[in-house]
């Protein structure tokens, strides 16, 4: 034994090598060679039983293998439908017209400030957050509302422009006409026209969405398949009178309001007395038409001092909600509700921050009030929300100069404005309408400007801008708001060339440290080519829609819409929730289409004339009447 060596090391390393040579030898019996010791009968027993355990676990382990595949997949499956629908049950779709992540990221912000919340504060939107919809349409990679809100009435793919028609011009079943036929009740509530693309397409069908004044015949009930609306809360009354009375822009002289109380039993109010009188719903004798605006309701910034005349979306929402249920209480089936927060899409094609923040607050008010009357509700339900598409290319950030800015925004530029920049327009424009121009305007602008804004530092440019284009003031107004969100920095960069938007020169800058200076201080500046201004501001990319993915929310029950989504998916969700058949409903209108017509003046198809290409280009400058052309 070598000097040191453990006293049982020679022992271990013997039987080490005993026992290795013995498993060779175990080894090459079992794998058949000739070894040196001859196999018995017990030896041939123990070679045949190991072989078949290790045979039987080796089928084990692939059967378990095969099993868990299978069972992941069906699980996957099933995660990706909603269970066939059992019982009563009542289902909410929230539609936020224009909305995109930017939004939300803009109001949360501006909310914290405005109520003084901590940073952990977040929005209802935020706490039912569960994914994200492609939105792009069969036309184009930009879609419109008519084709988004299409996809989710009948879970198929359409042209900019179509309300519930296919590319072939053929209406497809929406789920809202499924859901009535299957026995639900069915309403829709908006602030915006209720013959608007988003409310039409789950009521309608037209080939091109200008055709307003059939969209209000069919909604009421001049339609293939009869009345399918019993809820209708919105604006838009003018598509509704005769064009012989006040405030109509009907093209005929039929009044569709007396059409919906004579033919089709309508109750219809159109005040808020009478909006009053409903009791938030528990009052309410359906079919309930209310109409409470001649066009769109005014923004909610401006909505919120005219609380006398319109009621709010919360308010609307409820007694739809409240509505519905008592309605429905000795029914078998529940309802299906469609709110949208129409105007988040009219204050991104205006470029108006402020007017948008309080808008997607409004939607965040319903959508609170939606939880509430679920969690208290008996019967099952869930509300699914999201948004055709984002409006406006929203950044909460902007540079307008090649040098780098700072990182700051500020929501107090938003708080402090008391109107939507299209309320200042149209205020401009009646004075203008009244006799007075040019200069005489530059007081009155002063005043608007101060008073609706909040701004008191106006420069020369951007009221002249104003004197000279009033046609564009709503985009100027806007603009003011979205450049003063900003942190205004100054800073002399040697020899650099800086293009100034508002003042329209192009100067070179000498070498200068950097400090915070004032707008005003800056604008006085600008004249003597020494100043280069870092803005970081709320920022616009178009007047008109993106293709930038939206947001999904949803209550427990939803969860087939987590992650990311095309936009037909979601309709076909709702489908599939209410479990009701929207391809039959295709099929019976293909058949009813041949037959039914309708009353008016030229001989077209119920569904309208067939759109010509510039028809379909108009649809895509749908709110210049509004806004005029954009800058």
């Amino acid at each position: 034994m070598a000097p040191n060596e453990p006293l049982f090391a020679s022992a271990r390393r013997g039987s080490s090598i005993h026992s290795e040579e013995q498993a060779a030898d175990e080894d090459t019996a079992l794998l058949g060679s000739q070894g040196k010791v001859p196999l018995g009968p017990r030896h041939h027993y123990g070679f045949w039983r190991e072989l078949g355990l290790f045979t039987w676990a080796l089928l084990a382990t692939a059967a378990v293998i095969v099993l868990a595949v299978l069972s992941q997949h069906q699980t996957s499956q099933q995660d990706h439908k909603k269970p066939k629908a059992v019982g009563k049950r009542n289902l909410i779709f929230m539609v936020s017209d224009g909305m995109g992540p930017a939004s939300l990221s803009m109001t949360r912000s501006f909310r914290q400030l405005q109520g003084g919340l901590p940073i952990d504060d977040v929005l209802v939107l935020d706490q039912h957050f569960i994914g994200s919809s492609r939105t792009r349409s069969s036309s184009s990679l930009v879609t419109d509302s008519a084709a988004g809100a299409t996809a989710f009435s009948c879970g198929m793919k359409s042209y900019n422009g179509a309300i519930s028609m296919l590319p072939d011009y053929t209406p497809c079943g929406t789920v809202l006409e499924a859901a009535k036929k299957a026995g639900y009740m069915t309403g829709l509530v908006v602030t915006t026209d209720i013959t608007d693309a988003t409310p039409a397409c789950f009521a309608s069908h037209v080939k091109l969405r200008l055709e307003e004044d059939l969209i209000a015949q069919q909604e009421v009930g001049e339609h293939p398949l009869g009345r399918v609306v019993d809820l209708m809360l919105g604006g838009g009354r003018c598509h509704f009178l005769s064009n012989t009375t006040d405030g109509s822009c009907r093209a005929d002289d039929r009044d569709i309001t007396r059409v919906a109380q004579d033919d089709y039993g309508w109750t219809y109010i159109d005040n808020r007395k009478d909006f009053d009188d409903l009791e938030l719903g528990k009052a309410a004798k359906l079919p309930l038409l209310g109409l409470f605006a001649t066009s769109d309701f005014p923004f909610e910034i401006d909505r919120r001092i005219m609380d006398d005349i319109y009621p709010s979306l919360d308010e609307m929402t409820r007694t739809a909600l409240n509505a519905l249920d008592v309605a429905t209480q000795d029914s078998e089936k529940g309802f299906f509700l469609m709110i949208e927060g129409s105007r988040i899409d009219h204050a991104g094609h205006g470029n108006d921050p402020a007017a948008q923040v309080h808008e997607v607050l409004a939607y965040n008010r319903a959508m609170a009030s939606v939880v509430e009357f679920l969690d208290r509700s008996d019967v099952e339900g869930v509300f699914v929300a999201t948004s055709d598409h984002e409006t406006g290319g929203l950044s909460v950030a902007r540079q307008t100069h090649p040098q780098y800015p700072q990182y700051k925004w500020f929501p107090e530029v938003l708080a402090n404005a008391t109107h939507s920049s299209e309320h200042l327009a149209r205020q401009l424009n009646s004075r203008i309408s009244e006799g007075i121009q040019g200069n005489d305007l530059k007081p009155y602008i002063i005043e608007l400007i101060e008073n609706g804004l909040g701004i008191q530092d106006a420069s020369d440019g951007e009221i002249q801008s104003l004197v000279d284009q009033p046609l564009l003031s709503v985009y100027t107004f806007a603009d003011m708001i979205s450049r003063r969100a900003v942190s205004v920095t100054s800073t002399l960069i040697c020899l650099s060339t800086c293009w100034d938007q508002e003042l329209g020169i192009i100067f070179r800058a000498g070498p200068t440290d950097s400090m915070q200076i004032s707008s005003s201080w800056m604008l006085s500046t600008f004249s003597e080519f020494s100043v280069l201004t870092c803005w970081q501001q709320i920022g616009w990319s178009t007047h008109g829609h993106s293709a930038v993915d939206v947001n999904i929310y949803g209550t427990a029950g939803t969860d087939a819409l987590r992650g990311n989504h095309e936009n037909i998916e979601i309709g076909k969700f709702l489908q599939e929730y209410l479990d009701v058949d929207v391809k039959a409903i295709t099929d019976e209108l293909a058949v009813k289409s041949k037959t039914f017509s309708i009353s008016t003046a030229q001989e077209i198809s119920w569904t309208g004339r067939e759109p010509t290409a510039e028809d379909l280009s108009m649809v895509e400058r749908h709110y210049e009447h509004l806004y005029g052309e954009a800058p």
